[in-house]
């Protein structure tokens, strides 16, 4: 696992939903450092079901190093979440990292969702991180540190994500979209990132939603908190970013991942929102019998390139590639060209000074976009907006949005070259 290293040491944490599952393993790697955690969670008397609460957790942290805020705060009410923050500053002196992490969960479909579960979902994952996060935003700013983390996923408009469980992939978009605003709004000041994991991760809301018997097929908490950490320890010119815990993991040099197992070699089931196993996900909530599998995709052969304004566009954008912009992106771009010149063609900006090329990527795109050759070539040329060809419909995106955004910010520093 990470090692702590003591750089949060004296940092003040502020975590929502922090008396058990993945908000109280965060707390407790951050509190190995000698941070100071703020328990803001709703749970302070013992629940039937579920174990642990906002005293327990405090108990828990200050056994490990750490200096711990027990307070009750539903982040649906944002006088709670006010005195909580005022606390925190009162006995702290500040707030240097905020962890977005309460959150509602109902994976049903639109005539199944009660307007009070839809409610629910909406107030506390897109509503109560908004306003947590406005509460503690002017002490952040004046921290070194500065870190805002939503447990979130990345955007994926992929209609699978959202047929089984409308209501919920909305408000957890909604979390997600925050990272988008709110890097951008406050740049230089605040990074602000989301983490989500790879593979379903072990907690009470896990077990309630897939039964024992998915437990063998999870990770423990103890990967998004190391995942956390690392997130926490880097600059605030660190913002934006969707991040996938085990991608960042295997960064810090991480290669076996079995530590992280509740049953190391049992297959695992992969998590929400992330295109690798979309139909696998999808079928194991219609039917709990099925586990799908980790499957690596054979390389397909490549058909020769073509000539044309299209094969001139993509030679120049090779030419412009480097490390820096394959490492800053981390993505493969699928172009699905119509017209003259068309097919199909790929940017690999996951791979070591990035590649582009003709036919179908050696591994699963992470973005497809369907245009006619003119439109891609004035897109890239810097005639035609993104932004402008998708909204009129010239432009179709499928995959995640968050990495096509920063596509987009990739050939504005292009269109000088085009």
């Amino acid at each position: 696992m990470l090692p702590n290293t003591g750089r949060l040491a004296g940092c003040t944490v502020f975590i929502t939903g922090a008396s058990r599952g993945i908000g109280k393993a965060i707390a407790l790697k951050a509190a190995k450092d000698g941070a100071n955690i703020v328990i803001a969670a709703k749970t302070a008397q013992p629940h039937s079901k579920l174990l642990g609460t906002i005293y327990t957790a405090a108990e828990e942290i200050e056994a490990v190093g750490g200096k711990a805020l027990p307070c009750i705060v539903d982040v649906r009410d944002e006088q709670q979440i006010s005195d909580a923050v005022q606390k925190a500053v009162k006995k702290f002196g500040g707030i240097d990292i905020l962890v977005n992490n309460a959150s509602a969960i109902s994976l049903t479909n639109t005539l199944d969702t009660s307007t009070k579960i839809m409610d629910l979902m909406m107030n506390v994952n897109t509503r109560g991180t908004y306003l947590t996060s406005k509460a503690c935003i002017p002490y952040l700013k004046k921290s070194k540190v500065a870190h805002i983390l939503n447990i979130s996923p990345p955007l994926n408009l992929n209609p699978v994500w959202f047929k089984e469980h409308c209501a919920y992939t909305i408000a957890k978009y909604g979390m997600s979209m925050y990272v988008l605003g709110m890097a951008e709004e406050f740049k230089g000041e605040i990074a602000v990132n989301a983490l989500w994991p790879k593979t379903a991760i072990y907690t009470a809301a896990t077990e309630m939603l897939g039964g024992p018997g998915i437990k063998s097929q999870c990770r423990k908490v103890d990967i998004i908190a190391d995942a956390a950490y690392s997130i926490f320890q880097k600059p605030k010119s660190f913002t934006g970013n969707f991040v996938i815990d085990e991608n960042i993991l295997k960064a810090e040099g991480i290669q076996h991942f079995d530590i992280y197992a509740i049953k190391p070699g049992h297959p695992l089931q992969p998590d929400l929102f992330l295109d690798e196993y979309p139909e696998a996900v999808s079928k194991k909530m219609e039917s709990a019998g099925a586990v799908p599998e980790f499957k690596e995709e054979k390389p397909q052969p490549q058909p020769k390139p073509r000539s044309g304004a299209v094969e001139k566009t993509f030679r120049i954008v090779k030419d412009s590639l480097s490390d820096d912009i394959a490492k800053a992106t981390q993505a493969i771009y699928l172009f699905e060209l119509s017209g003259k010149d068309g097919g199909t063609w790929f940017l690999d900006l996951k791979s070591k000074g990035g590649n582009v090329g003709y036919g179908e990527p050696s591994e699963q795109a992470d973005v497809v976009m369907s245009m006619s050759t003119d439109d891609f070539v004035k897109m890239f040329s810097g005639k035609l907006k993104p932004t402008m060809a998708f909204m009129s419909g010239k432009l179709k995106i499928k995959g995640n949005m968050a990495l096509a955004i920063k596509l987009e910010k990739l050939m504005n520093q292009m269109n000088a070259r085009l």
